[in-house]
């Protein structure tokens, strides 16, 4: 079969996708890929990007629900940034601001990062993280 995989996006839903969009964007600083509204002004979908990479925020429907309504979370999804220390004193009051919970301040962890966690307003959790240097 041969590696025909060309990308992967994930699907991330939330109830209001224009606050998800924009607290993806002002505070864990992903760039916009769009907001798209239908032809009476509700947002139906929206994508956020780093570098090349993708993630849709779609809406709460066709199976698809959030933590904060099911009451649990099942993933998370890692982050990689420059700097964790950086970025977690840039995003740190901004994220409290929002409603979203830091789960954990920057930490080195035995897997070979440093980390913080944090749960945004609808309760996904979003793992930024720096790799160790490795020498090699």
């Amino acid at each position: 079969m041969g590696n025909d995989v060309r990308d992967v996006i994930p699907v991330v839903p939330y109830r209001d996708i224009r606050a998800g969009h924009d607290f993806l964007v002002d505070v864990l600083g992903f760039a916009s890929a769009g907001v798209v509204e239908d032809g009476e002004g509700v947002v139906v979908h929206a994508e956020v990007r780093a570098d090349e990479r993708r993630i849709w925020l779609h809406a709460v429907a066709g199976g698809l629900t959030t933590p904060l309504d099911s009451g649990v979370a099942t993933g998370g999804i890692v982050v990689y940034v420059d700097d964790v220390d950086a970025h977690f004193e840039r995003a740190r009051d901004r994220a409290r601001a929002t409603g979203a919970i830091i789960m954990r301040e920057p930490t080195d962890e035995d897997y070979g990062q440093r980390e913080y966690g944090l749960r945004d307003p609808e309760g996904h959790n979003w793992y930024i993280a720096t790799p160790f240097a490795t020498s090699d």
